[in-house]
């Protein structure tokens, strides 16, 4: 049994056990899989919540046949849903990372430019549903969205090198590319710093576990596929750190180490150099949350838990039961005039079981007059706007599984139930104001957060863009972290020009 210690446990883990918990639900997992093995890579696509945004007749017209016919094999074997499960995430709620281009595959068409598929996560405005975007990007920029903030493919994030977090043909590497071999399954749970000597003694570099056994091997194949036999490469430990290291192999018979560079270069050749990518440089989530036993291997995506089978076996069963899924139906016991009454499901509504319809009649037009109402009564209002499971709802709907969110409501409520007013209500108009902003950032209406504009949604020429001296206005669309920046007084400067 892996030993696990609440107060030992580092908050990335326990986002990451949220994650994997809400992030990509069985249901998709299961749609996703069998649309893929019948052939039908756009389904699982959809299945996943990935649009694709790719043409393959003008492709071929365009680049040629091969180009499409290894296209179309990359596409048949990806993994939409194993890729889902593996982008980058924000803290402290684990969404999407926002705004990025993340390259899936590189080509090589009869033109000389360099082809790349993408995976592209749109801005945190307009991220609900957690929705994300195939495409193929060209180093011309022919076909790029200028709508989208970053639409060339990330140096830092990125997937071309690490196929087997989307490939299901080569999902079996990833138990020795992540290092599930180096560490004996039953050691404890602990944090590891990267092994570079004279890193400052700062929380965002050793706030999280390093892959840092792995950076030579990682960085031999970084290197070669930037062209270079050897040479010099860059991981990103922190906002304000940078360790330039140098890859050193003494000769073919011994595995390639790294080590400081001796002499510090300039902060623009450093920025030149290849960047170890994120995949690479940070250890995989689930191989430490097996370890710190916050998740069971059932739990776990079926193609990476085969891939873990290993490591996890030592973990299978010892992690506590993650699950939050509420029996639907179970009644609830109110104390009701000095009695223990029943409020549970009838004919698709949340009934008070004990009162006969006369009586409910007679006491809800008691409430209308303004009257005491029964607790009865008071806890099926309490339970239509603030009920137990809002949590779990609001974890679904931030990451876009609004399917999960209302089958736990109407596991709740009935399916026959009307929303009153409340937090409840709040968060699912919310949810549903949000999607239409993605749409809008979608269709190319919208590039920009509409509380970027002037007062009244935009200026008079509809671009868009806030007018000289005018403030961005704040509503119930507006991110938390611009609303905050904007009505903190502590730092008055930070208005969005």
């Amino acid at each position: 049994m892996a030993h696990h210690f609440a107060h030992t446990i580092p908050p990335h883990l326990l986002m990451w056990q949220r994650v994997r918990e809400y992030a990509v639900p069985p249901s998709m997992i299961e749609t996703a899989t069998a649309r893929r093995a019948a052939g039908d890579w756009a389904g699982a696509c959809a299945a996943a919540r990935v649009d694709a945004d790719l043409d393959l007749r003008a492709v071929r017209d365009r680049h040629g046949t091969e180009l499409v016919t290894r296209l179309r094999a990359d596409l048949r074997r990806l993994a939409p849903d194993l890729l889902r499960w593996h982008m980058p995430r924000i803290v402290p709620d684990g969404r999407l990372r926002p705004g990025l281009t993340i390259s899936l595959s590189r080509y090589r068409s009869g033109r000389d430019t360099p082809l790349q598929l993408v995976v592209r996560t749109p801005p945190a405005w307009a991220d609900a549903g957690q929705r994300m975007s195939l495409a193929l990007w060209e180093k011309s920029g022919t076909g790029t969205p200028r709508h989208h903030p970053h639409p060339h493919p990330d140096r830092r994030f990125r997937l071309d090198l690490h196929r087997h977090l989307w490939d299901s043909r080569r999902c079996g590497e990833l138990a020795w590319r992540c290092g599930a071999g180096l560490v004996p399954p039953d050691r404890p749970y602990a944090p590891t710093r990267p092994d570079v000597p004279d890193l400052p003694d700062r929380s965002d570099v050793h706030d999280c576990s390093w892959a840092s056994e792995r950076w030579a091997a990682e960085a031999e194949l970084l290197l070669r596929a930037e062209g270079r036999p050897d040479g010099s490469f860059t991981v990103r430990l922190g906002a304000r750190s940078r360790a330039v290291l140098e890859l050193v192999a003494p000769d073919d018979s011994h595995a390639p180490t790294f080590r400081p560079l001796r002499e510090a270069l300039p902060p623009q050749e450093a920025a030149a150099l290849p960047v170890l990518p994120e995949a690479a440089a940070r250890a995989l989530p689930d191989l430490e949350l097996l370890r710190a036993g916050l998740i069971a291997s059932d739990r776990l995506h079926p193609l990476v838990a085969t891939a873990l089978a290993m490591a996890a076996s030592a973990a299978a069963g010892s992690g506590p039961a993650t699950g939050r899924d509420f029996r639907f139906g179970d009644p609830h016991r109110v104390e009701c005039r000095g009695e223990i009454h029943r409020i549970a499901l009838r004919d698709g509504v949340l009934a008070a079981i004990h009162h006969d319809p006369a009586q409910l009649r007679r006491e809800e037009l008691l409430v209308a007059l303004g009257g005491p109402a029964l607790p009865c009564l008071r806890a099926i209002d309490a339970v239509h706007r603030d009920p137990e499971a809002l949590p779990a709802v609001r974890e679904r709907i931030s990451h876009g599984d609004i399917a999960g969110a209302l089958n736990v409501v109407e596991g709740l409520l009935g399916p026959g139930a009307v929303l009153r007013d409340g937090p409840l209500r709040d968060e699912l108009e919310s949810a549903a104001a949000r999607r239409i902003d993605h749409g809008l950032f979608r269709s190319g209406l919208v590039a920009v957060h509409p509380a970027a504009g002037a007062v009244g949604g935009g200026n008079s020429s509809g671009s868009g863009r806030a007018e000289p001296g005018r403030g961005p206005r704040l509503d119930r669309r507006t991110p938390a972290a611009m609303r905050l920046k904007r009505s903190s007084r502590a730092r008055p400067r930070t208005g969005l020009a």
